[in-house]
């Protein structure tokens, strides 16, 4: 049985397919936020059987409950949309992150991408990192052959890095062997900041401007993040520690000093503790 059902692929010429989903690979919900913005209200292309992919314990559906009366369930549900930028057909697959059948998912969408003559997978996500609010968001980068990247931005980092994979990376990693140009561009986030981080969205659609030589809309973004930024201005000059603590990682970005792969596991494997518990002490919202 398909995990997929396919809508509407008409006119779709040479797309380029870009993910994001909600997991431990999507701080600060940057990529999602990305995927967003670049879907926009575009059409549906494929909808995906979700009774079989979440485990809704887990991703429980959401109830609207009008004057004591249930209305409405809102399900979590993985989409594939189809977008316009500039002159390319775009198919953004975003969602949150399926709790089962990986490797079928898998299999499926590289069907799917080789009917549809998918050209470039463009994968989107976000990680904790030790760096500061107070810079541009960094931007690191993977890819299945050398040349996919642009814009400056470099694979990374260097040497082995073993981290716990997200559902992301089985669909690259499935879409690379099938032959098809695959990469990410993955958003570095302020490992003490909880909650939505818009500067890291508008980090990754600015690495997708880049890829495309076009222009995005981030207006909208823009005005978040100027708020956020605000905000954690203010909590990190009225708390000392954290102030110096900013200020050294501050001088570490200013220096040039990449994270190295066992400070990126440190990071990763402190978000995924605190994933889903109420903020802790060291974080500012």
């Amino acid at each position: 049985m398909s995990l997929l059902n396919v809508l509407d692929t008409d006119d779709l010429v040479a797309p380029t397919v870009v993910v994001a989903l909600d997991a431990w690979v999507d701080a600060g919900a940057a990529s999602t936020t990305a995927a967003q913005a670049l879907a926009g209200e575009g059409g549906l292309v494929a909808t995906f059987e979700a009774d079989l992919l979440y485990d809704y314990r887990a991703r429980r559906p959401t109830l609207d409950i009008h004057d004591g009366r249930p209305k409405s369930l809102d399900w979590p549900e993985l989409s594939l949309r189809r977008a316009r930028l500039a002159e390319r057909d775009l198919l953004v697959l975003t969602g949150p992150e399926p709790d089962f059948r990986w490797r079928e998912l898998a299999n499926d969408i590289v069907g799917l991408a080789r009917q549809l003559d998918v050209r470039e997978w463009i994968s989107l996500g976000a990680i904790p990192a030790a760096v500061p609010h107070t810079r541009a968001v960094p931007v690191l980068g993977t890819e299945s052959r050398p040349g996919l990247l642009a814009g400056g931005i470099e694979p990374g980092p260097a040497g082995l890095l073993r981290v716990p994979s997200a559902a992301i990376s089985v669909l690259d990693l499935a879409i690379a062997e099938a032959g098809i140009p695959a990469l990410g561009y993955f958003a570095q986030v302020p490992h003490y900041v909880s909650g939505a981080y818009p500067a890291a969205a508008i980090g990754l659609l600015r690495a997708i401007e880049r890829h495309f030589d076009t222009v995005v809309d981030l207006v909208a973004l823009h005005d978040e993040a100027d708020e956020l930024r605000a905000r954690l201005d203010t909590a990190t000059a009225l708390d000392e520690k954290t102030r110096v603590y900013v200020e050294r990682l501050e001088t570490m970005v200013d220096e040039a000093r990449l994270p190295a792969g066992d400070e990126l596991i440190s990071e990763i494997e402190r978000f995924l503790r605190e994933r889903g518990e109420e903020p802790g002490a060291g974080q500012i919202h």
